[in-house]
């Protein structure tokens, strides 16, 4: 209990000092992730209006906020997480766990089969500190974001993905470079230092 309650407070004061949990709260984000993405947008213009998205694990909606706001009027976002999410004008939300075959099913039956064009996933494990654990997890959800991929991009499409670097990484790297004729790993600024965090991008889907 006492180290819950350490944790909790380490967590609190990390909050208060970081700068983008300040700028996330002064522009009316949800999250700090927010701006984990906006400058992938800004590096690999990734978003443009028009563009139907896919959000998945979206809340507590900082990346869907930024991306309607991209890709409006005319572009769509989809988003999905097991927790419930605030609604966003324009987003279209469905609560449920993407890893489920309930779930699943239900995006499938909202999303039209290759036209999407980026699937985006800030997916993470619950964390439970025992890195054997935790891996698989992180790993498990990013192949499974690329299955989705599959079935729903269109030629051309894009793929983000987030990774907890380590363990099952190249495999999955070379699986997304037989799908995607481009590959880069990015580490955000907003992403903390001490993170294992990166960000995958699989850019021009070409099918398998």
């Amino acid at each position: 209990m006492a180290r819950n309650k350490g944790s909790s407070h380490r967590w609190r004061a990390r909050q208060t000092r970081d700068p983008y949990v300040d700028r996330a709260a002064r522009e009316g984000y949800r999250s700090r992730a927010a701006f984990k993405l906006e400058e992938i947008d800004k590096r690999e213009r990734l978003l443009k209006r028009g563009m139907t998205c896919v959000d998945l694990g979206a809340a507590p909606g900082g990346w869907s906020q930024l991306a309607i706001r991209r890709v409006a009027p005319k572009g769509r976002v989809i988003a999905i997480d097991l927790l419930p999410m605030d609604p966003i004008a324009d987003v279209e939300f469905l609560e449920a766990d993407f890893m489920s075959d309930e779930g699943l099913a239900s995006l499938r039956n909202i999303v039209e089969p290759r036209a999407v064009d980026l699937v985006m996933s800030d997916m993470a494990p619950n964390i439970s500190g025992n890195r054997s654990i935790d891996q698989p997890r992180s790993m498990a959800l990013a192949e499974s974001a690329m299955l989705f991929a599959d079935e729903v991009l269109k030629v051309g499409g894009n793929l983000l993905l987030k990774l907890f670097q380590g363990e099952g990484q190249k495999e999955l790297e070379d699986q997304i470079r037989a799908r995607y004729e481009r590959l880069k790993l990015l580490k955000p600024k907003a992403s903390r230092p001490e993170s294992r965090e990166i960000y995958l991008l699989a850019s021009r889907y070409r099918m398998v």
